[in-house]
């Protein structure tokens, strides 16, 4: 049974802002602080839902919430803002009603962290479906993109939105969503080329920096340091909790899952590298001869090296920096600019640049998550726009003058809607009307939108004026025009009382908004809203040859020149704004007001004047007032009478009738007043929060008399239970016994008769046994006396057919006899022909050798005779040598000259040798040769400690992961050398292991997250369907325990099998990259039977798979079969797998093909 609570049960403080009692603004921040202080950051006001941003993450955003919202009414539940989600999306689908969701907030309140809230809802609760979840994923992940072009770390908020963004998304009929359109708003521009201290630029600037690769660096031209470019400050680079490097790897995943291609991501890398390029070009001041100051860039490396991203001619945009081209009508003049002009020129081409550039991104994202289909769809908007902002400093200025100007017409909207969503329901129920007055803001509005008398119409005017315009004159025309407005002040109006009011500068103006009065500082207003800029600029631009550049600056072609000044950002604004409201306007509203607990950006604390300062400038005192003037609460009689029905004796338990007349029976039997209630056609209305915390008062009561009732009745029936059960087992055991004494007694009657029976079956038995035997003995006579008859006639005719025999065999041994002596005679005659000629041949043989035999002793002798002299003659030399030299030398001098002599030789030896050694590697068997017979010993023990030396270099060399690398290779070697054609291919390639990188990629970091141990392989294998022999791509990972299949795209583990389970795999000798991974019988990963897989990196994959096997001390060591046919078990049947050459066709990989259900045909094309 499904349990229903409500809004009123278990409340921390008061959930909905319009039952608060009483209602003060101290009582409101101290609902507020309650609810926080207790981690409820959300709060109603009727429909429109309080957030209180808590600056860490709740588990309240999980699957099972959502799934506790959906389909449940508004106030069914504790606030929350899937509840404002489900109600709309159900709005929008089941009544067909155009729906819009308004966030504001001021920055660093959390607006973007609810915009992602309530489309990550929607895309939970909506239809499922391929093409439907290619369209969410589309929506969701334009997120990321945007916040990295248009977001930036500020003083108040490490992830500011500095643009406005509305998204309208597209569903069906059905609800499932077709697609989007996002619209932004004044981007914040001006943070490109300066930030106020404390803040950073645009995420995407440090994201690229620090996370994309060194050769995408080296092709965009830029460092990784962030010093080096002038537009990026220092002081917050970094961020803490900011991971510049992961984030950029995810904003390139989530644009190509938006639909960019990699030309369009490269080319839009090189317009925001050539941004950087741009802040550090630098001016210097030359003067001409004519008088006339110019600037020069410094240092033109920087403008290079853009101009080579952008694909421009350098000379070009040199000038276009340096002079300027004046149009009028059929003239045209150039002036120089001076250093300061040309630091303005280059800040507005980067600020236009960057701006153009994001605006291309928005329309290419909608070009992707358009809906395709053209029919009518139910839109839902999504409005995530900056809030009211006041700087205290007084440094509010044309950026803060439009945002608050947009927030005036969101808060006029806001209001309007409202009201008429209260007037409708009044009238829809038949309630009386009653007026209600409250603060309207239009007075606002038409100050500053009016189109005659209106600010931004004066500021338009002022700008396009001729002469002299500066942001002064600009004020003097307000004080004349706007002096006297009840919500203008100025120190120079024509209302006096401000003449003396020290806090209003001489150069502001001040306007009295609908949530304070704002101090605005009118320097910059004039150049702000120009926005220009040079047209020599714009044509450079154009000139270029990047992809996007003739996009961007469409005004800079030649053929197209337009005299008209463009419009101003004021107006384009105002319009923007304008077409926001129309179509807010045509939509049913729900609103998120975002409020900011504290300025540190710290959980758990509450500051109670800044709190109060939103409170008031958001107006939701004023919202409260506008609910609680009529009725405080309101409910439909179903719910009431389900909730209340327990209060009155005729509704308790159940009520018969319409649920209308049960409410006005509940209501008459409690006496409530009638002026503090009222009945509508299908709800009830409450006019006093204090008759709804009467019933509810009463209900508590009642439920506890319920309560007690209830624990009364439930101990008599576990009384009484137990009593029937007691009484139910009493007769259960009686049973039993009786039963049990007939079960013994019939076992005795029956074991008697057994006895009996036995007894007269063994003498029956016996009886026959001797007739039959009598029986046997007469058949056996009688067959021994015919088996004797039948002998004797069968030796009789054995012994004539043994006659016969001897007869034939006398006649074959005559004739074999007489055959031999033939065959005999003419073999001695062919003998003595051979021995014959045998005997010449070994005469002329022996005459031969003897006069070689002489030749040889004739040569031998006269060579002895040749050495002989020699030896004397050495001799006879020597001799003349020692008697000469005799008396220089004492007796020993013999031994000496050997000495000198040996070590002489052995010098040159080493010396010799020094310069003729092999190379290092230890497979070069190559050694100089042995010069001397008496060094033959020491030669070779030379080389051999040469040799292990050398290898002992070799190996010093080696890393633990080179060795394990040389290692794995020579374990291949072992299993695949000579074996398989695939090996000799495969030498020269290292063995990489982790493919994918799937520690680093974000698309499998959910199935990182699922394998605890070291991933030794990551790869994508191919699994073979035995249906009909096609791959379906997996990735394989391997572990030490284990090996996982995993789906490729989603990543998805389809299978985890331990490695002890795997008790062999088969190849093929061939050069295909198929293997069966074979599974022990009878364990539980072998139910669905082995794998049939091919992979490119066969031979690295299976000696791995070996080599933990040989490794691992608790499994068996992995068996490798290589043979061209195979079994390979599927489910509960075998299959062959058989390898065949063909000729290479259109394709050089190897196909499979199932021939029959006991056959799969690999076919490997014949390698040349």
């Amino acid at each position: 049974m499904e349990v229903k609570t409500s809004l009123l049960d278990n409340m921390i403080g008061v959930g909905d802002m319009v039952l608060l009692e009483p209602l003060t603004a101290d009582s409101f921040l101290e609902n507020l602080r309650n609810r926080f202080d207790h981690n409820e950051i959300y709060t109603y006001i009727g429909s429109v839902v309080i957030s209180l941003n808590p600056y860490r993450s709740l588990p309240i955003y999980t699957p099972d919430k959502v799934e506790e919202y959906r389909n449940r009414n508004f106030y069914e539940l504790s606030p929350h803002i899937y509840a404002l989600a489900d109600e709309a999306y159900r709005s929008l689908r089941d009544q067909d009603k155009d729906q819009c969701i308004l966030i504001t907030g001021e920055s660093g309140a959390g607006k973007t962290e609810a915009s992602k809230l309530v489309m990550s809802y929607v895309a939970a609760v909506c239809g499922k479906g391929q093409e439907v979840n290619k369209v969410k994923e589309q929506l969701l992940q334009s997120n990321p993109v945007l916040e990295a072009f248009g977001n930036a770390k500020t003083v108040r908020n490490d992830n500011s939105s500095r643009f406005g963004k509305y998204m309208d998304i597209e569903f069906d009929f059905k609800g499932d969503p077709l697609g989007g359109v996002i619209s932004n708003y004044l981007l914040e521009k001006s943070r490109v080329v300066k930030q106020p201290r404390g803040e950073r630029n645009f995420h995407i600037f440090y994201q690229l920096l620090s996370g994309a690769s060194d050769e995408t660096l080296k092709k965009l031209k830029l460092e990784r340091d962030f010093s080096k470019y002038n537009y990026l400050s220092l002081d917050s680079a970094a961020v803490n909790g900011l991971d510049d490097a992961a984030n950029f790897r995810t904003v390139r995943n989530a644009m190509q899952i938006v639909g960019f291609m990699e030309d369009e991501l490269h080319s839009v890398l090189e317009l925001v590298a050539a941004v950087l390029k741009l802040g550090n070009i630098e001016f210097k001041h030359e003067s001409r001869c004519n008088g006339i100051d110019e600037s020069r860039i410094k240092d033109k490396n920087d403008l290079k090296e853009m101009c080579e991203l952008l694909g421009i001619e350098q000379s070009v945009l040199e000038r276009a920096f340096s002079y300027r081209t004046v149009e009028a009508k059929l003239e045209k003049m150039s002036t120089t600019l001076n250093v300061a002009q040309a630091y303005c020129a280059r800040d507005a081409l980067a600020k236009n640049l960057y701006s153009r550039l994001f605006s291309w991104l928005v329309t290419r994202i909608n070009e992707s998550i358009k809906a395709q289909t053209k029919a009518r769809h139910k839109v839902m908007g999504v409005l995530d726009i900056y809030g009211f902002e006041i700087f205290e400093d007084g440094d509010n200025s044309f950026e803060q003058f439009v945002i608050n100007y947009c927030n005036e017409k969101l808060q006029q909207i806001f209001i309007e809607l409202t009201l008429r969503e209260e007037q409708e329901e009044y009238v829809r129920e038949g309630i009386e009307w009653t007026n209600i007055e409250y603060f309207n803001n239009a007075i606002i509005c038409d100050l500053i939108e009016n189109n005659q008398n209106g600010i931004l119409a004066m500021l338009d005017e002022e700008c396009l004026r001729p002469g002299t315009v500066t942001d002064e004159t600009f004020l003097d025309k307000l004080n004349t025009i706007c002096g006297e407005h009840q919500h203008f002040e100025s120190r120079l109006s024509k209302n006096s009382k401000f003449l003396t009011d020290h806090s209003l500068p001489h150069n502001c103006f001040r306007i009295q908004h609908y949530a304070g009065k704002v101090l605005y500082r009118v320097e910059g207003f004039v150049d702000k809203n120009n926005d220009l800029l040079y047209r020599d600029l714009s044509q450079a631009m154009f000139k270029a040859n990047h992809n996007l550049m003739k996009q961007l600056f469409p005004e800079g072609n030649p053929a197209k020149v337009n005299l008209k000044r463009p419009p101003t950002a004021g107006f384009q604004f105002k319009a923007s704004v304008g077409t926001l409201m129309k179509n807010l306007q045509t939509k049913n509203p729900n609103y998120i007001r975002c409020i900011k607990p504290n300025d540190k950006k710290t959980p758990h604390i509450f500051t109670d004047s800044l709190v109060r300062h939103q409170v008031s400038y958001l107006g939701l005192m004023e919202n409260v007032r506008v609910r609680r003037a009529g009725y405080a609460f309101r409910q439909p009689y179903e719910p009431c009478l389900e909730r209340y029905k327990m209060l009155c004796r005729r509704t308790w338990p159940h009520w018969r009738g319409p649920a209308r007349e049960g409410v006005e029976v509940l209501m008459g039997d409690l006496q409530v007043p009638h002026e503090e209630f009222s009945y509508g056609r299908s709800k009830i209305f409450i006019r006093n929060p204090r008759t709804l915390f009467f019933l509810e008062e009463r209900r508590r009561q009642c439920l506890r008399d319920l309560a007690t009732l209830i624990q009364k009745i439930y101990r008599g029936w576990k009384c009484c239970s137990r009593f029937l059960l007691l009484k139910k087992s009493q007769v259960v055991v009686a049973a039993w016994y009786r039963r049990y004494a007939q079960q013994k007694k019939y076992q005795q009657i029956k074991s008697a008769t057994t006895v009996v029976q036995s007894y007269t079956r063994g003498w029956q038995a016996r009886k026959l046994l001797r007739e039959l035997k009598y029986q046997k003995k007469c058949e056996k006579a009688a067959t021994t006396i015919a088996a004797y008859w039948h002998g004797t006639q069968a030796r009789m005719e054995l012994r004539r057919l043994k006659q016969e025999v001897r007869n034939k065999h006398a006649v074959t041994v005559i004739w074999a006899y007489w055959q031999g002596t033939q065959a005999r005679r003419e073999l001695r005659q062919l003998k003595e022909a051979a021995r014959n000629k045998h005997a010449v041949s070994v005469i002329w043989a022996g005459w031969q050798g003897t006069k070689a035999r002489r030749e040889l002793r004739r040569l031998k002798e006269e060579a002895r005779r040749r050495h002989a002299v020699a030896v004397i003659w050495a001799y006879w030399k020597g001799l003349k040598v020692r008697r000469e030299y005799r008396k220089f030398f004492r007796a020993n001098a013999g031994k000496k000259i050997y000495n000198f002599a040996i070590q002489r030789i052995a010098q040159k030896y080493f010396l010799g040798l020094k310069s003729s050694l092999p190379s290092m590697s230890p497979i070069d068997k190559s050694w100089p040769v042995r010069p001397y017979v008496f060094l033959d010993g020491v030669h070779s023990e030379l080389r051999r400690i040469f040799h292990l030396w050398r290898c002992k270099k070799y190996r010093s060399e080696f890393t633990s992961e080179k060795k394990a690398v040389f290692e794995e290779k020579l374990e291949a070697s072992e299993l695949f050398k000579d074996k398989k054609t695939l090996y000799p291919s495969s030498v020269n390639q290292p063995f990489k292991g982790d493919y994918l990188e799937i520690s680093k990629n974000p698309k499998y970091q959910k199935l990182s997250s699922t394998v605890d141990e070291k991933v030794l392989l990551a790869d994508v294998v191919n699994k073979i369907n035995r249906a009909n022999g096609k791959g379906t791509a997996r990735i394989f990972l391997l572990t030490k325990k284990n090996f996982i299949l995993a789906d490729q795209k989603t990543g998805q583990v389809k299978a985890s099998v331990p490695l002890p389970d795997v008790t062999s795999v088969s190849v093929s000798t061939q050069s295909d990259g198929f293997f069966a991974l074979k599974l022990r019988e009878g364990s539980a990963s072998a139910v669905k039977g082995d794998f049939l897989l091919s992979s490119e990196h066969l031979i690295e994959l299976i000696t791995k798979l070996h080599h933990v096997g040989v490794t691992a001390a608790d499994q068996e060591q992995l068996n490798v079969d290589i043979s061209d046919e195979f079994l390979v078990q599927f489910k509960q049947d075998k299959v062959c797998v058989k390898f065949i050459q063909t000729p290479p066709k259109n394709g050089n990989g190897a196909s499979c093909k199932r021939r029959n259900n006991r056959l799969l045909e690999v076919s490997v094309p014949l390698t040349v």
